[in-house]
């Protein structure tokens, strides 16, 4: 998948794929960087999810500010299936 991003996106994945891993990812930046990937929606219980080709994926409650652990590793999991890897990153 080709998606074209700019330098807050590209500072967000930096981040999102970081070793070790980063504390300091803030949903509203994650949102934003899914949102170049197809259609992000707040779910009822509090949970951000992402439609992308019609697959729904769902990331977790969103009551903190920042991403926990397990969710930067589920956001990672779906970029690397969108096609994004971290060498990418670093060519750019």
């Amino acid at each position: 998948m080709s998606v074209k991003l700019d330098h807050h996106h590209r500072m967000t994945l930096l981040k999102i794929f970081g070793h070790p891993l980063n504390h300091n990812i803030q949903w509203r930046d994650v949102v934003s960087l899914l949102g170049r990937f197809g259609e992000v929606h707040e779910t009822h219980r509090g949970n951000w999810a992402i439609t992308v080709e019609g697959e729904t994926t769902s990331f977790g409650t969103t009551r903190t500010r920042d991403l926990s652990e397990d969710q930067v590793v589920k956001v990672r999991g779906f970029l690397r299936a969108c096609g994004v890897t971290p060498s990418e990153l670093t060519a750019a």
